[in-house]
């Protein structure tokens, strides 16, 4: 008995293919990354860190006291308050971590629709089957002599699969329709 209790369940066959199946999707967005773009993600990764915030707001600190403290002891500091070249280092440092963070993003972006092309079939392609599910009970339910026999509508029309472009194009006019309503309620 404590064998099967100390033993991890194995997940059914299905899961195993959808993670594997994830894991591959993954996979090839790295395998598929450039070394150009490897490189920013790497610089991405690193900056992100607490450890690079805590670094940098040191070195800021420290650029300050070190040009308060030469003005002090009567050197001439090599940036005077109100540091200027601070001030420009910091705004060119910081367009340097807007472009990176675009970057970094761009390509997880690419991820994401990848992702969602992917529900997107997987949902037609369930959708599919639950049809032909619907299709096949009633057929049943129509030739099996001990379930009385009569019309179902609603079964009739699940029984059909959804047409993907008439979806898309109720949607389309259901958001076309909302945003007339939107508009005519600004303007009034």
């Amino acid at each position: 008995m404590t064998d099967a209790a100390e033993s991890p369940a194995v997940p059914p066959i299905h899961i195993e293919e959808t993670i594997t199946a994830i894991a591959r999707l993954h996979a090839e967005h790295h395998a598929n990354a450039t070394l150009h773009q490897r490189v920013v993600e790497r610089i991405t990764a690193a900056l992100s860190r607490p450890h690079f915030l805590i670094g940098l707001t040191c070195l800021i600190a420290a650029w300050m006291a070190g040009n308060e403290g030469a003005a002090l002891l009567g050197w001439k500091p090599i940036d005077p308050a109100p540091f200027p070249g601070l001030t420009g280092a910091v705004s060119l440092a910081s367009l340097y971590f807007v472009v990176l963070i675009l970057t970094t993003q761009r390509r997880d972006d690419g991820l994401s629709r990848r992702r969602e092309l992917l529900t997107l079939e997987l949902a037609i392609l369930s959708e599919q089957k639950t049809a032909k599910i619907v299709a096949l009970l009633e057929e049943l339910r129509r030739d099996s002599p001990q379930i009385r026999d009569r019309v179902d509508e609603q079964a009739a029309v699940m029984a059909r699969p959804a047409d993907p472009r008439s979806v898309m194009e109720a949607i389309q006019e259901t958001r076309s329709e909302a945003s007339n309503v939107a508009r005519a309620s600004d303007g009034s």
